[in-house]
């Protein structure tokens, strides 16, 4: 395993034509195991990265951490240690990216994460949601449920850091409306049947059911209320907002609301979106080379850590040089300073207190209509 690691690693530098670069990237990815189709999209983005940033090149580093955070801390280690990276990235899913923000703010070393994590200062001080977080998401979800009548919930989710942090910061959002969870089920990433769950979960006929999940896996779940005759609203989070759900799921996930990113939708954004013109710019990029409609949320978040790394490098280079404790600093502080910055996945505005980085208008509902995304009013 270690040498496929290294190997890709080295052929990874060689397409970006930065085997020699300056500025130090390691970015931990599922590219195995039950996320891997999270970590490969954001793997095939980052291919499309600038190879240099200010006349500095850019030596890209990738391992493969396969959903496991014992071997997430493992790479971001090796990347600290032994490839004296300047940032650290990752990962997908939010178990290993909590072990990477360990091991970030135990060295002082800049974290930009591609799934949400609890990114508190005094929790992850070094760390920087990529992906909207579960506070933003769920205030788009619980306002759209107070729009369309819905007054009881079902919660099924992952039995891990994102699934609690999605219940958490539902509640915190339906508080104060007459909105609530009637039930809670979990389930493992690792699951191959929620049975179970789909029937304890529907038992009480709630008005909607929350499903917290991401990738193709999603689609298990809501198949699985389905099946048990379920007849109510099904939401989904932005960690199932790809075709992979529609594509598992077919006409099970039809009528689905699923919580994103704007620029999973980039084409009917109204014309003065703020993201409208960068998410069209990664959107015509991406689908030259895979297609129409092959545009995937974990790809735009790379994209969106690269547009980031286009602000806030050639600001840190001017007073400090890579592969040293002040450049790391320099990112940092660039980072908390830069102001709003218009990204695929909506604006951020990261300071120091501030490291999730999206305000609350950021997240769009989209409805799965006719096996396609349909963008919901406001």
């Amino acid at each position: 395993m270690k040498h496929t690691r290294i190997a890709f690693a080295a052929t990874l530098a060689l397409l970006l034509g930065t085997a020699q670069a300056d500025i130090n990237i390691g970015i931990s990815l599922p590219l195995t195991g039950p996320t891997s189709a999270l970590g490969i999209p954001i793997k095939n983005a980052i291919a499309l990265w600038p190879t240099t940033i200010a006349g500095e090149k850019l030596n890209v580093i990738i391992l493969d951490d396969a959903t496991d955070p014992t071997n997430a801390t493992k790479n971001a280690r090796r990347f600290v240690t032994d490839d004296k990276v300047d940032i650290l990235m990752g990962s997908a899913a939010t178990p290993p990216a909590n072990a990477v923000a360990a091991v970030a703010a135990e060295t002082g070393t800049m974290h930009m994460t591609f799934a949400p994590i609890d990114v508190s200062t005094n929790k992850a001080p070094w760390s920087y949601n990529t992906p909207q977080s579960t506070l933003v998401m769920s205030h788009a979800i619980v306002a759209h449920m107070k729009k369309i009548g819905v007054k009881t919930v079902g919660f099924i989710g992952y039995a891990d850091a994102y699934g609690e942090l999605f219940l958490r910061d539902m509640k915190v959002k339906m508080a104060g409306t007459d909105i609530k969870f009637v039930s809670e089920e979990r389930f493992a990433r690792t699951d191959t049947s929620v049975t179970g769950q789909a029937l304890k979960v529907t038992a009480g006929a709630p008005d909607a059911i929350l499903v917290v999940a991401s990738g193709s896996g999603a689609a298990m779940p809501h198949k699985a209320l389905i099946e048990r005759g379920y007849k109510g609203k099904i939401y989904q989070t932005h960690g199932a907002a790809s075709r992979d759900l529609m594509r598992v799921g077919g006409k099970d996930v039809e009528g689905a609301f699923v919580v994103a990113g704007p620029g999973v939708v980039a084409e009917q954004l109204p014309a003065n979106h703020p993201s409208k013109q960068v998410a069209m710019t990664h959107v015509t990029a991406w689908e030259k080379l895979y297609g129409a409609n092959s545009r995937n949320p974990f790809a735009g978040h790379a994209y969106d850590a690269s547009v980031i790394l286009q602000k806030i490098i050639p600001i840190a280079l001017k007073t400090a040089k890579p592969g040293t404790k002040e450049f790391r600093g320099a990112l940092k502080a660039a980072l908390e300073n830069a102001g709003p910055i218009p990204l695929f996945h909506g604006t951020v505005n990261y300071t120091a207190t501030n490291h999730a980085g999206y305000t609350d208008d950021t997240g769009i509902i989209m409805q799965i209509v006719n096996g396609d995304w349909k963008l919901q009013a406001r």
